[in-house]
Formats: C-alpha cells, sequence, structure tokens
C-alpha cells in the first residue's frame, strides 16, 4: 500500500489540540468514525525493518503492515465500506502514543511493546511477536556482553524500552556510558556505523534488521545477554470494545492458522527489501506457542 501524503504540520497540530480534535472518541466509536469519514488512519514506522518500513516505491511494506492488512480488509467487511481508503501516518517512539490518544492514529501498527505502564494510557491488540534487548557491534570491539560497555558511547532509540534499561544500568552500575538516544533506526544505524557509538542496543530481531542495511553486515554481531523480553502488539484508544473485538478476532484467526508461518517465512527467513539479505531468524518455539494461544499481556 502506498503511503498517502500527511504533513507534518498536520501531525503537529492534531498533537497540540488533543483534547479538542479527539474525533469525539468518548461518543464516536473507531469503526463509526472509520464508517462515517470513509478512512482508517493507519501508524506505520518509516525504517524498522523487517516490521514497519517505506520501500523504493514508497509503500508501506513489513510483517507488522502484512498483519495490518488483514485487519483492514476486516474493517472494510465491518464498515460495509469496500471503497475504504487508507491514511499511512509515519510515527516515531516519541510520538506514537499521543498520535493514538487523540484520534489522529486509529491504529497503530509498528513495532511498540506492551507495557504494563502504557495499558492506562492505549489499548494493545494481542502480542504479534516477541523479542530480546540485545547489543549490535562490531565484530572486532572487543564487546561481548554488557559490562564491556563502561566507559563506552552506546546508542539506542530515544523513548523506548532499551533506552530506559540502559540508563538504569548506567545510573546503578557507575558504568560511565555516553548514551545517545536516536530518533529511530535509521538514525541509530548511522551512529553505530559511522564509530560514534560502540554499540547500539534495541531489540535483538530490529537489530538484526539493522545489520542488513550496514554496508557490510558480515562485519557486524549481536551479542549480549538478554536484558528484557519485548511483547509487540498494535496500539488503538482505550475505550473501544468493539474496535478491540475486530482486531483481535482478525489477528487470532491469522496466528491460529497456517497463514502466519507463511508470513513469517517471508519476513524473517527469506531475502527482504532493500538489499535481499535474509535475517535468518527462525520461528521460537516460544512464539510458536503464542501464535497458538494468543494473549495480550505484558511481560514485564
Amino acid at each position: 500500500m502506498k503511503v498517502m501524503n500527511w504533513s507534518v504540520a498536520a501531525a503537529l497540530v492534531a498533537l497540540s489540540s488533543a483534547s479538542s480534535s479527539a474525533f469525539a472518541q468518548d461518543s464516536q466509536s473507531t469503526l463509526a468514525k472509520i464508517q462515517q469519514s470513509g478512512v482508517i488512519a493507519i501508524g506505520h514506522r518509516e525504517t524498522s525493518v523487517p516490521f514497519s518500513y517505506v520501500d523504493a516505491n514508497n509503500e508501506v511494506i513489513g510483517f507488522s503492515q502484512d498483519l495490518c492488512n488483514k485487519v483492514i480488509e476486516a474493517v472494510k467487511v465491518k464498515t460495509k465500506r469496500p471503497d475504504l481508503k487508507v491514511r499511512f501516518i509515519p510515527v516515531t517512539s516519541q510520538n506514537r502514543i499521543p498520535l493514538v490518544q487523540n484520534g489522529t492514529v486509529d491504529l497503530e501498527c509498528g513495532v511498540t511493546t506492551n507495557l504494563a505502564a502504557r495499558q492506562s494510557q492505549v489499548t494493545f491488540a494481542d502480542t504479534f511477536f516477541v523479542a530480546t534487548t540485545r547489543l549490535l557491534t562490531r565484530k572486532d570491539s572487543g564487546i561481548k556482553d554488557f559490562p564491556d560497555l563502561a566507559g563506552k558511547t552506546v546508542v539506542t532509540n530515544q523513548g523506548t524500552t532499551s533506552e530506559r534499561i540502559l540508563r538504569k544500568m548506567n545510573e546503578d552500575k557507575k558504568m560511565n556510558m555516553q548514551i545517545i538516544s536516536a530518533k529511530d533506526y535509521g538514525e541509530g544505524r548511522l551512529t553505530l556505523e559511522s564509530g560514534r557509538a560502540a554499540a547500539y542496543m534495541m531489540d535483538d530481531v530490529l537489530l538484526a534488521g539493522t545489520r542488513t542495511l550496514t554496508a557490510k553486515p558480515s562485519d557486524w554481531i549481536i551479542t549480549g545477554t538478554p536484558q528484557s523480553s519485548e511483547a509487540y502488539g498494535f496500539m488503538m484508544r482505550r475505550d473501544d470494545p468493539e474496535f478491540r473485538k475486530l482486531v483481535n478476532g482478525t489477528l487470532e484467526q491469522v496466528m491460529k492458522g497456517p497463514e502466519i508461518h507463511t508470513m513469517y517465512d517471508r519476513w524473517f527467513v527469506k531475502p527482504v527489501p532493500p538489499k535481499n539479505i535474509s535475517f535468518d531468524f527462525p520461528m521460537s518455539a516460544s512464539l510458536k506457542q503464542l501464535y497458538a494461544t494468543p494473549n495480550d499481556k505484558a511481560l514485564e
């Protein structure tokens, strides 16, 4: 699906007027709003390979988006709007929750971790992936685990679980790390690859994606004892049980069937754009169990 133009100014206006431009969310359900407007607003990431990113044709692609497309089709049926338009809105770690809260985004289909603290702000759909937080570094960096980061510069993404863990580790263990908070994976990769940081801490599967985008992927390794498990889930506004039921019902139907394995292999086993390099990231036993019994629980 191609990205529809959505100006930064419009997104900023939406953020600044959350109380007045929330699409009357207290009185109008998400499905009613979509049916009336003929548009569903999908939040996506721009560089989160292989979950949600924009390809050379300006189309939003990835594992998250494949699942999201299933929900979009279900919404078309439910609202009786086969001509439903999709407005794609790029989101970041910093603005994704506010844009969902104020109604700018109907469904955020990126790589957001379901945290108990976030559940008071938004509703999470069933978990569709579980990752662990580790490190991406050069093979010859000498960094094997987190204690090796003492006195070094480390990059992570702003507003993420990894940033919170890294800063707490730095404070508690007096490691004297210099921490750079990147706005997204593209900036994080450039910071690492340019040598401004010795390691990049984030979710292992996303670091695998970052590695495929480097000039020479074989120069890099993912290492370190996992510091947390991250349950990824789509976000939607709170207090809308009808929309939540449709989203989860659609995802559960896919997860419990054979199609989820085809989707997974497409993005994690076979070569993916833009460099047509395979992640070589086979489905784990725990993920297979999750798909057999979907749930929306936070893992912390």
